[in-house]
C-alpha cells in the first residue's frame, strides 16, 4: 500500500471554523418599545418613535424640520452613544423627510448631537485620574483600562474590544470600576446606588405637552447592538515556493481584522465595484440598521459624486504621448480622506465619521407602519388593502424615503462650549452635525 502524501491544501481548508470581528457595531431592530419608561429614557436606543431629549432645556422644534419643505420630519433614530472617559452623557438624533418631493435633496436628512454633564460619573472620573496620577508618582505600574465600547455597555458584556453580545444600547456600564479602589463601607453603599444614576440619563422632563409629542412619528422599536463579523476567506491553492505580504499581520487592535477598511478602491470602467462589495459586506448581517464605527471609515454605497468626495482619486502621472516611450499604467487606487468635510462651526475641529444608516432601515420604518396600520383595520379592509397592492392603485405621491445611506460625520473634540461665550465650556449642549446622503438610484 503506498504510503500517504500531505498536501498543502485540500478541501477542507476552505472551512474555516472562526469568523473575523471587525471594529463595527452593527444596530439591528429588537422589538416594539412598550415601556413608558424607555420611551422617557434618553439612554434607551430606539428606531422610530418620538425623541427622549437629553438637554433639560427642549430644543427648539425647529431642529426636526425639512430644509426643503418646512414640515416636521419623522424620527429615524435615537442612539445612546457616550465618550469613553468622558464625564458627558452623549446621544444622537438623526432625522428623514418621508415627503417624495424631498427626496434627493440636501437638508431633508438631518442629525443632532445632544450633551449633558453628568456630576456623579465625573466625580468617578476625577478619582479614577488622581489615583493614576499617583502611581505614576509613585512609579508603581499602572494597570491599562480596557477599550470599551461607546455605547456603555456593562462590562459583563465586553470580554473583548467591540465583544458587545445581543444586547440593547444604553444598559448601565461599570467602566469606572475596571481597577479595584480602597473604598469606606460608606463609599461602597453610596457607589451602588449612584450606579445606574451616573451612566443612564433618564429624561428629567416629559414632552407630553410639547410640539415634539404631535410631530409625526414611526413606531417605536428598539435597537439592538451587536459587533460584525465577517466570514473567513477560502484558502487558495498556492506553490511553497510563493511568498505572501498578508496585511493584515500588522494589525494592532487586539487581533481585529481591520485591513479591509484602509483597502483602496481601485478606479475602474467595470461594473460597480463599490456597489457590489457594499451589498456582500452587509449580506453577511442582512437585518442591520445602523453600522458605528466613531472616527472609522464609512462603508459606501456607490459610485457617486459622494464616494468621489470621500475616496478622491489622487493625481497621476501624465501618459507618454511618443510611440517609443511605452508605458504601463497601474489602476488608480483611492484613500478614504475627510478633507472635503466641513470642520465643527463652534470649536474649528475637523469632524469624523461616526455612524451610517443602512437601507433596511427603510424596511423596517415601513413594515413597522403596516403593522401598526393592520391591528386598527377589520378584516375586509385588510382585504382591499392587499388587493390594492396587487392591482397597484397606491397613489402616484405616497410618502416613502429613498436613500441608500445617510453618513454622520460628527464633531472629533464632542465639544460643548457656551452659546454666548465660545470659550467657556457649558454643561449641555444641542448641536447640528454633517450628514452625507447617498442616493438609492
Amino acid at each position: 500500500m503506498p504510503s500517504a502524501v500531505e498536501d498543502d491544501w485540500s478541501d477542507s481548508d476552505d472551512e474555516i471554523s472562526s469568523e473575523v470581528e471587525t471594529a463595527v457595531l452593527l444596530g439591528i431592530p429588537d422589538g416594539t418599545v412598550e415601556k413608558e419608561t424607555d420611551i422617557q429614557d434618553a439612554a434607551v436606543s430606539r428606531i422610530g418613535g418620538h425623541p427622549a431629549m437629553l438637554p433639560s432645556r427642549e430644543p427648539s422644534f425647529s431642529c426636526s424640520q425639512c430644509k426643503n419643505c418646512s414640515y416636521p420630519m419623522e424620527l429615524l433614530v435615537q442612539v445612546w452613544c457616550p465618550f469613553e472617559d468622558s464625564p458627558m452623557d452623549r446621544a444622537l438624533y438623526i432625522w428623514g423627510c418621508s415627503r417624495s418631493a424631498c427626496q434627493r435633496k440636501d437638508g431633508s436628512l438631518r442629525a443632532w448631537r445632544a450633551l449633558r454633564y453628568n456630576v456623579e460619573y465625573a466625580a468617578k472620573l476625577a478619582k479614577k485620574l488622581a489615583k493614576k496620577q499617583v502611581q505614576q508618582k509613585t512609579l508603581q505600574p499602572v494597570k491599562a483600562a480596557p477599550t470599551t465600547n461607546p455605547f456603555s455597555m456593562q462590562a459583563a458584556f465586553t470580554p473583548s474590544l467591540f465583544g458587545l453580545g445581543d444586547q440593547v444600547f444604553g444598559q448601565p456600564a461599570s467602566a469606572i470600576e475596571d481597577e479595584p479602589e480602597d473604598t469606606s463601607d460608606t463609599e461602597s453603599v453610596t457607589s451602588e446606588s449612584s450606579e445606574h444614576s451616573s451612566i443612564i440619563a433618564v429624561v428629567s422632563a416629559t414632552i407630553d405637552d410639547s410640539p415634539w409629542r404631535a410631530a409625526p412619528s414611526f413606531p417605536p422599536i428598539y435597537l439592538s447592538t451587536i459587533s460584525e463579523y465577517l466570514p473567513p476567506q477560502p484558502k487558495t491553492k498556492i506553490p511553497q515556493s510563493a511568498h505572501i505580504d498578508d496585511l493584515a499581520d500588522d494589525d494592532s487592535k487586539g487581533g481585529k481584522d481591520v485591513s479591509w477598511a484602509f483597502e483602496p478602491y481601485e478606479n475602474s470602467l467595470e461594473v460597480d465595484s463599490v456597489f457590489d462589495r457594499f451589498t456582500k459586506r452587509v449580506s453577511n448581517t442582512g437585518e442591520q440598521c445602523l453600522r458605528y464605527e466613531l472616527k472609522g471609515i464609512p462603508l459606501p454605497f456607490s459610485s457617486d459624486k459622494v464616494f468621489d468626495r470621500l475616496f478622491p482619486v489622487p493625481a497621476q502621472d501624465p501618459l507618454p504621448v511618443t510611440k517609443a516611450a511605452f508605458k504601463v499604467v497601474p489602476a488608480v487606487r483611492r484613500s478614504y480622506s475627510t478633507a472635503s468635510i466641513p470642520s465643527c462651526p463652534v470649536c474649528k475641529t475637523a469632524r469624523v465619521f461616526e455612524c451610517q444608516l443602512m437601507p433596511n432601515l427603510i424596511n423596517v420604518l415601513r413594515i413597522s407602519i403596516k403593522d401598526d396600520d393592520a391591528q386598527e383595520l377589520t378584516d375586509a379592509q385588510r382585504m382591499n388593502a392587499v388587493r390594492d397592492v396587487l392591482q397597484k392603485k397606491t397613489a402616484s405621491d405616497k410618502r416613502g424615503m429613498e436613500w441608500g445611506t445617510c453618513m454622520i460625520f460628527s464633531c472629533e473634540k464632542d465639544c460643548c462650549l457656551d452659546d454666548h461665550d465660545s470659550d467657556r465650556e457649558a454643561k449641555e449642549c444641542w448641536r447640528e452635525e454633517f450628514v452625507l446622503v447617498q442616493w438609492d438610484d
